[in-house]
């Protein structure tokens, strides 16, 4: 998918409200249980961020070899649905899932300096 942003941070995670204190503190990737945070560094709402969306169900996929890996952790989905948009909310694609509540995620992006403009997610399920 292409997405436009609205702010120069990507959010993944629930579709819930992403809490106040997860903040990226220099780290190219910061998260909870719930949502991570990936710093992308674009010109809002100028350029697209091309989001590749992978589940993986055993067969090991990888992200594009030349990414580089900002985050691999565990995510918490109450409800099953997995949102990629702009911290603010105001840009979102939202992909019901399905499985299981707890997923493993691995983002890696084509530039873990900050100035992103295509990344890789690949879920797979947790336990």
């Amino acid at each position: 998918m292409d997405l436009y942003v609205n702010h120069p941070v990507m959010a993944l995670g629930s579709p819930d409200w992403i809490s106040t204190d997860l903040k990226l503190a220099g780290a190219p990737a910061a998260s909870n249980d719930t949502h991570v945070l990936v710093l992308v560094r674009v010109q809002p709402q100028t350029a697209l961020i091309r989001v590749r969306l992978f589940q993986d169900h055993g067969e090991n996929i990888a992200a594009d070899s030349s990414f580089t890996t900002v985050f691999d952790g565990s995510l918490y989905l109450a409800d099953r649905r997995f949102v990629i948009g702009d911290v603010m909310g105001e840009s979102r694609f939202i992909k019901y899932i399905g499985g299981p509540q707890r997923w493993r995620v691995r983002v890696a992006v084509d530039d873990s300096k900050g100035h992103a403009c295509a990344a890789d997610v690949i879920l797979g399920a947790e336990g």
